[in-house]
């Protein structure tokens, strides 16, 4: 069987690894003959155009193959700054045609399989491996050449890319019968010395997105990369406005230690940033116990975003109930955190969507009445006992029955304000 028909099995990632992407481009991602220094020149002037780390590790390869070297099988790895992801992966194989992109969850760097990989050694070390898939020593070192060697790989290569402080690899291997020469090895090594300038660029990139995305969400962290950066820039929007509340914060505070305290918030935000998330809306802020998102209104007039509002708030009360009642580690080990109870108020309005601060320190968030009017009927829930208050203006948008709880006057708001909740047990405080 020739070396481009050869089949490998479907594609299968362990636990911790998905898919992000995937292209399927094949030998048309790269001209059909190339010699050495005509990948060089691309490296050079052209690689920059692809828009993606993906595209341009898939152009390259064929590239390669294209300029006769024996290559069958490509992973790229990179370290990345992240709260959950421990780094990025594409993986190449030349008998499907396929690249994958793969996100890498940190718990995988405790595993087995990670520790008995070559790439744990690269990365500890920093230098480069040679083996022979088929030799009894390599498959006693490393379990993964048992399966390289059934699928008809003679010789593994594994590199460190760059110097930077992250860690970052590149692995080849191939079915030819002599393996690797060192004249392939020279030439492999000097074309990645410039294909690593593209790979560093692209996670500079990647960091810098992962950073802005964890800490101002992903729609303030577009408009911030595409230059929305100057103070007073932005937009006026209209959204549903959600607003969360721990009850009781302050008197939990002072019976938990600070270190006890910060698992708790942890634990009660995952489950409520979580809710707005998985329903499509933006979380903007965290302050103290207090979560600020928005659903910004869609072409439909706002009933979208006014039902994945409702649904993403009792969700997020499902999800406090079910912490309360299972208790998982470490908040088994911390005496008098539970019950945890919190109140959400829905509100829409227009806001103004921008950059607000001083010139050495802004922050891209929302201001506006309606922001205000959200947190102080939010405060309501305490006397009222409903965990989801909802305003006329929000109430407007939902085609669900809602108990209409009366009108009250809310602090610095100059008229009485009417205030439903969902004709559910699930709106009822505790």
């Amino acid at each position: 069987m020739s070396d481009s028909t050869r089949s490998i099995p479907p594609r299968v990632y362990p636990t911790g690894v998905s898919v992000i992407r995937r292209s399927s481009r094949g030998a048309a991602a790269a001209p059909p003959t190339q010699t050495p220094d005509e990948i060089v020149h691309w490296l050079m002037h052209g690689a920059s155009r692809e828009p993606e780390l993906l595209l341009v590790l898939e152009s390259f390869i064929w590239r390669i193959i294209a300029a006769g070297l024996p290559i069958d099988r490509v992973s790229l790895h990179i370290a990345t700054l992240h709260p959950q992801l421990l780094g990025f992966a594409w993986n190449w194989h030349r008998a499907d045609g396929l690249c994958d992109e793969v996100k890498v969850q940190h718990a995988t760097a405790e595993t087995d399989s990670f520790k008995l990989n070559p790439l744990s050694r690269i990365f500890a070390q920093g230098t480069s491996l040679r083996r022979k898939p088929q030799s009894a020593e390599a498959q006693a070192e490393f379990p993964i050449m048992r399966e390289l060697a059934a699928m008809g790989y003679t010789e593994y290569l594994a590199m460190p890319l760059g110097e930077d402080r992250y860690r970052h690899a590149v692995t080849f291997a191939t079915v030819r019968p002599s393996g690797f020469s060192d004249a392939d090895i020279a030439q492999i090594e000097r074309l990645l010395s410039l294909f690593t300038l593209h790979v560093e660029r692209h996670i500079a990139v990647r960091i810098a997105r992962n950073a802005l995305n964890a800490y101002l969400g992903s729609n303030a962290a577009t408009r911030v990369l595409n230059g929305d950066i100057r103070r007073g820039t932005g937009e006026p929007i209209r959204a549903l406005i959600w607003f969360a509340d721990l009850r009781g914060f302050t008197d939990l505070s002072d019976r938990l230690s600070g270190p006890d305290m910060v698992e708790v918030l942890n634990r009660y935000f995952e489950i409520f940033a979580g809710a707005v998330l998985a329903n499509g809306g933006e979380v903007l802020k965290f302050m103290g116990d207090g979560l600020l998102a928005v659903f910004p209104l869609d072409r439909d007039g706002g009933k979208a975003a006014a039902r994945a509002a409702l649904d993403a708030a009792e969700a997020a009360h499902r999800g406090l109930d079910d912490l309360n009642a299972t208790s998982p580690a470490p908040l088994d080990g911390i005496a008098g955190w539970r019950p945890l109870r919190a109140g959400i108020a829905l509100h829409e309005g227009e806001v103004f969507f921008g950059n607000i601060g001083a010139p050495e320190r802004l922050d891209f968030t929302v201001i506006g009445p309606a922001v205000n009017e959200a947190s102080r009927v939010e405060s309501l829930q305490k006397t009222l006992g409903r965990n989801i208050l909802i305003t006329a203006a929000a109430a407007r948008l939902i085609d669900r029955p809602l108990d209409r709880l009366g009108e009250f006057t809310l602090r610095g708001v100059a008229a009485p304000m009417a205030i439903y909740s969902p004709a559910s047990p699930l709106a009822d405080g505790a």
